[in-house]
């Protein structure tokens, strides 16, 4: 199944009394200024009548990314798609396709905060002893699984921000939103790319029986501690059983990223055939985002890096094939990563050429051969003489390049 890609035309302007849940709200309209700030699918008529409340007279809604069963009613003097006013917020002097980048940064943000929020009420409901339920993770992997349909670029810049000292979180998040990607990237219907999100979000929630001294120590796990660690997925299978209502597919995603191909890998030592493709997704997303992560005790390796070490682990751990899809799904150089140009430049990979991967579009900010931040500029790599020399670790950065993955 070919992933759904987003077409403006298909929005369409309806009263906001025709608003129902499902839809998916592209824009919205107050007076005669369109807001492209507030894209995303109706959950619940508490928010309609809070665009009411507002003073929202109209919503422009995308019928291909609104669930079935949605009845629209447009307006019909309205033309088939609003020419938007930029907010105050949107740099007024970028293109066209950029202020739709910059709406969906907006909104990857906003979408990898609440996934922040969501691990940190899963490992307090374990901790506590307490049920999960699907329905309170279901609701933020149908807006993850929208974005990434639509811009999957903003999702992954986003997640490549990382805190160290809140890694089981972060890790957790950036697994789930590399699955959806990399899902996406395979032509998996929606369905599967949701029970995908949700067996990210809890893949490692058994860590949080594991003995803190081991789980944080920063040194090499003696053979007695890691037999301790890999309990971690022991655990796991029986705190998801007070999951209600996960799928299959989820499950596989909690309980198999550490099985290997050769049957070496845990906790069941399945071998193959017996680990099914999304059990194997898992395993190479997990490895890659533990990779290119800074912990306690070690500093992240560049995706570059981590490429070459997932290719080692195949074909006996990892699906030789599978990693070969993933490096091309993710990109040769990911956006989100930094690279250091020959003229010198440090940037951010900004947006992924896919006639060219190895000139994306990147985000310059600052130079090395000066040793100066510089002009914040965007520059197209298949354009000009300027191409990139190498790949950068966070850690191997002389400066802190986070304030610049903002819009």
């Amino acid at each position: 199944m070919k992933p759904m890609q987003y077409d403006p035309n298909d929005s369409i302007k309806i009263p906001i009394d025709t608003l129902s849940i499902g839809m998916f709200v592209t824009a919205i309209q107050h007076n005669e200024r369109v807001n492209l700030a507030n894209a995303g699918r109706v959950s619940s008529d508490k928010a309609i009548e809070q665009l009411k409340k507002n003073g929202i007279r109209f919503a422009w809604v995308d019928k291909g990314l609104s669930k079935d069963g949605c009845i629209f009613k447009p307006v019909e003097e309205a033309p088939s798609n609003p020419e938007p006013v930029a907010s105050e917020s949107q740099p007024s002097s970028r293109a066209k396709s950029s202020t739709s980048r910059y709406d969906m940064q907006k909104r990857a943000n906003k979408i990898i905060k609440e996934a922040k929020g969501l691990a940190h009420k899963i490992i307090h409901q374990t901790f506590e002893g307490n049920e999960i339920h699907v329905e309170d993770i279901e609701h933020w992997a149908d807006d993850l699984i929208e974005a990434a349909l639509i811009n999957s670029d903003a999702i992954q810049c986003v997640s490549a921000l990382r805190k160290k000292d809140a890694y089981l979180l972060e890790h957790s998040v950036n697994v789930a939103c590399l699955l959806v990607t990399f899902g996406k990237h395979l032509g998996m219907p929606r369905n599967v790319l949701k029970q995908l999100a949700i067996g990210g979000i809890i893949h490692d929630v058994g860590k949080v029986k594991v003995d803190d001294r081991i789980l944080h120590k920063p040194a090499k796990l003696t053979e007695k501690e890691f037999a301790h660690m890999k309990l971690h997925q022991v655990y796991a299978k029986d705190i998801i059983t007070n999951v209600k209502g996960l799928s299959p597919v989820s499950r596989d995603v909690c309980l198999m990223h550490h099985e290997k191909l050769d049957g070496n890998g845990y906790p069941l030592g399945l071998k193959e055939e017996q680990i099914p493709l999304h059990g194997r997704m898992s395993g190479i997303v997990d490895v890659y985002d533990a990779l290119t992560a800074d912990r306690c005790y070690k500093r992240g390796m560049s995706p570059a890096e981590a490429f070459k070490v997932l290719l080692g682990l195949t074909p006996a751990h990892l699906d030789r094939q599978l990693v070969y899809k993933f490096i091309n799904c993710i990109g040769v150089y990911p956006v989100g990563s930094i690279v250091e140009l020959s003229d010198g430049k440090v940037a951010i990979v900004w947006s992924i050429n896919e006639s060219n991967p190895v000139k994306p579009q990147v985000k310059c900010f600052y130079s090395r051969k000066h040793k100066h931040f510089v002009d914040v500029s965007y520059v197209d790599l298949r354009f000009g003489r300027v191409k990139i020399e190498r790949a950068i670790a966070p850690c191997q950065l002389e400066v802190d390049a986070t304030p610049f993955y903002e819009t």
